[in-house]
């Protein structure tokens, strides 16, 4: 997949040209944005080489902690035949983000803004996807659950597949979150490499 530029920070040769919302002095003006939070942005980075370090019993990544506590709940719910509820819970929690998203796309009819919602501004996906290809009406990514639900198989800490997550848990969450936002999702099989696409229809 190509890579994508992070959401809100301008391609490499574009970020320091002038344009009509960030003139060529913008950077002297206003800095990086990330002045006063020094402190923070030392402890992130720390944390990531840390991460990176460790690669027994397999590399690990920085969405390495939030994937496995998505999995170690998804097992729990799997194994107490609650899946269906735990969906539901989950899209009970986000009722009042997606309605208050259902009403900014019945004012502007710009179905646009339920992808925007679920994966570009939250960092409920970023943090769990580093990489996600932005197009019109369409999200794609690569799944991140197989690395950690290979290894967490074949210790015996759980039984399922990615498929089984992706069947289970990720379409229905998402299916879920459309009806609420007012509008309809096609989520994609998962690719023989891992890769899902959601369109709004």
């Amino acid at each position: 997949m190509a890579k994508v530029q992070p959401i809100g920070s301008a391609p490499p040769a574009a970020a320091d040209k002038p344009s009509p919302k960030r003139p060529a002095h913008w950077r002297e003006q206003h800095g990086s944005g990330l002045e006063g939070r020094e402190e923070l942005m030392g402890q992130a980075m720390n944390m990531v080489i840390k991460t990176l370090s460790q690669t027994e019993p397999y590399q690990h990544q920085v969405n390495g902690a939030l994937v496995l506590a998505h999995l170690g709940a998804i097992q729990f719910a799997k194994n107490k035949g609650l899946l269906a509820d735990y969906v539901e819970h989950d899209r009970k929690m986000m009722e009042p983000v997606n309605f208050r998203i259902r009403k900014l796309i019945e004012e502007t009819g710009n179905k646009e803004l339920a992808l925007e919602s679920v994966f570009d501004i939250t960092e409920c996906h970023y943090q769990l996807v580093l990489e996600t290809k932005v197009e019109p009406g369409k999200r794609t990514w690569v799944s991140p659950f197989k690395t950690s639900i290979e290894a967490c198989t074949r210790m015996g800490m759980m039984d399922m597949t990615e498929a089984d997550v992706h069947k289970l848990w990720l379409r229905p969450r998402l299916e879920a979150y459309a009806r609420d936002m007012g509008v309809e999702f096609r989520v994609s099989d998962l690719g023989e490499d891992g890769t899902i696409t959601c369109e709004v229809l």
